[in-house]
């Protein structure tokens, strides 16, 4: 049999259009009428905050290549410019699609709950007093009007600041053409001004239009013509020459400045703004017509999240819930104890973070600690984990790795690194070229046996406490000599760039992770040509890699059944005769972020399971010190595949199946005798691993996953 070239373009999707796949899937969720009302509004909020880093990072990359005359092929066959063309007719219907869920769909449900966004003109005499009150002593004294003329220049915009227009006319002085005048609205005020409660109702009213009001009284001897609220999103990559940096830090906090007056990417503005307005900004930020976009709402739908934070209708709210706490063994008096006689795997957040942070938090208390290594990729602004560092950096020998670059989180990061120096903690900034994004801590510690041993904790997921109760991840504690002397090893590597030929047992990128893993994939393939057990289930965020995505399509030619849980981007077209029929891709969108990276392999029955922060994407790969670790633990194995994947497999709620044309479909739910009303709300992966870690769902309650790929694979293919 002849195989087809796997450099097919035609077996390749593309990237920025999954990821707005993605972003629709989120959107999805606020228009699904079976989530609680007030998370919906969470879900569009959270799908148009995604749209403003796909503006200001993923469009601001693809405009620079067409500015500066690149012309290479993607693996999809496109060039820059045809991928531009291909995203302008997407990105605008998702748009539209968002103000229809908005308008049509939430505005009127929350307002039939007593939850009402009102407009100036809805608001009774009492309303009117109170914004004429806020108008006059929060909003005036903040806000500088100004007429666009040679004498006042039109004032700098930064990144998706709130502002309005007004085309303006002299009262006495009447001229052929209007005046150009601008406001921008400061970030310290609420984009939604709550108004004050009155017979049971929760009413807001948008900042912008207590600005289009107020103008009158700022604009003395001006008619305002037209008005309009617009906000501009602005290229957000940061360029920082680290090879001629003296100082990462301070090249790192001066891009950052910059970065607030990048070039523009995106016009947002009022749907009914006067044509004269939009042709102005337009010209002034140098953007193309397919650049604006008109909004019939708030500017910014992000800021919606405001309604879901004010409003205390916890009736409207997914139930509250909180993780497990662990349970050490009888015999242990602590944690270590614990550790020293079996590795630790918590899953975020149906087991508490505490644990983690518990175990850094040993790192100053335990006097029987000697020294802590950490790295730092993201954290919360308030994190006890730091605390925990600095106050260890008194006494103990303390080293963080900071990666400076984060993206949005580098200015929260340099102040840490900051603190963490004052503190007394080595701090050093990774590797030149590299971000580090591994996350890994280690303890020395000398025990009481009088042994001084290395624990370790591997994850998935940030240093976060605040993200780790929305984000699902996996954390290892272990002591195990092999696993820790590595994670040693890896520390040498990110504080002196100290290669060693391996750090078996662990795959370290940018050094050997792609190989391994594309050698873990083709030995899958060999077992299933030598008619040995052949599965792999891989779960992660984003699958972007051409040579990983060639890996599973051999394998698949092979006879591996593949199941893939990919989130949110993924180029890989499965369902594809000859090339895929043996690989099913799912994304699962739901109450929480899914943020875990796992990959099973049944290994001609000597099943592994590999855990860790890396995605399939080059830059993971190949840019990014990234570290995925084995589960050396029968036990653990057994419960990453029964409990955990087996969960997700499952998913017939929360789960969308990926078709051969890059298209999404729901995930048909198998309908048994005796158990229609069950198949009908279908099985919710997220749900029940709540109710597993509250104790009211049991392991036997996971249903069979959509039947098992056989030899001829199981998706409608296509040539």
């Amino acid at each position: 049999m002849v195989r087809a070239s796997l450099d097919n373009p035609a077996f390749y999707s593309n990237r920025e259009a999954s990821w707005l796949a993605f972003d629709r899937r989120v959107l999805e969720e606020a228009e699904d009428v079976s989530n609680p009302l007030l998370e919906r509004v969470k879900f569009l909020a959270i799908s148009a905050s995604n749209l403003d880093e796909f503006f200001e990072v993923r469009v601001a990359s693809l405009l620079q290549k067409i500015e500066d005359g690149h012309a290479e092929i993607g693996m999809d066959g496109r060039t820059p410019e045809q991928e531009r063309e291909l995203l302008i007719p997407e990105v605008h219907d998702l748009v539209q699609d968002q103000y229809a869920c908005w308008n049509e769909r939430l505005r009127p449900a929350l307002a039939a709950r007593g939850i009402r966004v009102l407009e100036v003109s809805e608001l009774d005499s009492e309303g009117h007093q109170f914004v004429g009150r806020y108008c006059h002593q929060e909003l005036d004294p903040l806000l500088t009007p100004i007429t666009v003329d040679p004498a006042h220049p039109f004032p700098h915009v930064i990144n998706k600041a709130l502002c309005l227009a007004f085309l303006l006319r002299r009262r006495r002085r009447r001229t052929a053409s209007p005046f150009l005048g601008v406001i921008t609205v400061p970030r310290v005020l609420p984009r939604l001004v709550p108004l004050p409660r009155r017979n049971g109702n929760q009413d807001f009213v948008f900042l912008a239009d207590l600005v289009a009001l107020h103008a009158a009284s700022m604009y003395r001897g001006f008619e305002i013509v037209s008005a309009a609220a617009f906000r501009v999103t602005r290229n957000s990559n940061l360029y920082v020459q680290e090879e001629e940096s003296r100082n990462l830090l301070e090249s790192v906090r001066s891009e950052l400045h910059n970065r607030r007056k990048g070039n523009a990417v995106r016009l947002e503005i009022d749907a009914d703004a006067d044509a004269d307005i939009i042709e102005r900004l337009r010209a002034n930020f140098e953007l193309e017509p397919w650049q604006v976009f008109s909004t019939r709402g708030p500017v910014n739908l992000s800021r919606l999240m405001t309604v879901y934070e004010e409003a205390d209708r916890p009736e409207l709210k997914f139930r509250p819930f909180a993780g497990r706490e662990l349970r050490l063994s009888p015999k242990s008096h602590d944690l270590f104890d614990e550790l020293r006689h079996r590795d630790i795997l918590l899953h975020h957040p149906f087991d508490s973070f505490d644990t983690v942070a518990t175990f850094i938090q040993s790192a100053a208390d335990d006097p029987r600690v000697v020294s802590i290594k950490q790295t730092l990729y993201r954290t919360s602004e308030d994190s006890p984990i730091m605390e925990s560092l600095m106050a260890a950096g008194a006494d103990k020998e303390a080293t963080v790795v900071v990666e400076l670059k984060a993206r949005f989180d580098e200015a929260s990061n340099i102040r840490w690194a900051r603190h963490l120096e004052d503190a007394g903690v080595q701090v050093f900034h990774g590797l030149v070229g590299l971000k580090t994004h591994c996350k890994l801590a280690l303890l020395v510690r000398r025990d009481p046996d009088g042994v001084t041993r290395r624990y370790a904790h591997l994850g998935t997921g940030n240093y976060n406490p605040d993200t780790s109760r929305f984000y699902t991840d996996l954390s290892l504690l272990t002591c195990d000599p092999v696993m820790t002397g590595a994670v040693h090893e890896v520390f040498h590597f990110l504080t002196a760039y100290a290669e060693r030929p391996d750090y078996d047992p662990l795959l370290v990128a940018p050094l050997d992770m792609a190989a391994k893993l594309l050698g873990l994939i083709d030995r899958e393939a060999d077992h299933a040509r030598h008619g040995r057990p052949a599965r792999i289930i891989a779960k992660m965020n984003a699958l972007t890699d051409k040579a990983m995505v060639e890996g599973l399509y051999r394998a698949s030619q092979a006879g591996v059944a593949v199941d893939l849980v990919v989130r949110g981007m993924c180029v890989l077209r499965p369902g594809v005769r000859g090339v895929s029929e043996r690989i099913r891709v799912r994304s699962i969108v739901g109450r929480l972020l899914e943020h875990s990276r796992v990959f099973a392999f049944d290994n001609g029955g000597e099943d592994e399971v590999y855990v860790g922060s890396a995605d399939w994407m080059p830059r993971n790969l190949y840019d990014r010190v990234e570290v995925v670790f084995p589960l050396l633990d029968p036990q653990l194995r057994l419960r990453v595949r029964q409990e955990i994947l087996a969960a997700y497999l499952a998913d017939t709620r929360k789960s969308r199946l990926l078709r051969a044309d890059g298209t999404y479909a729901a995930t048909p739910t198998p309908v048994k005798a005796g158990r229609r009303a069950t198949a009908a709300r279908g099985f919710d992966s997220q749900e029940f691993l709540l109710g597993l870690a509250e104790g009211h769902c049991r392991l036997d309650q996971i249903p069979p996953a959509i039947p098992r790929l056989s030899r001829r694979g199981i998706s409608r293919t296509v040539k």
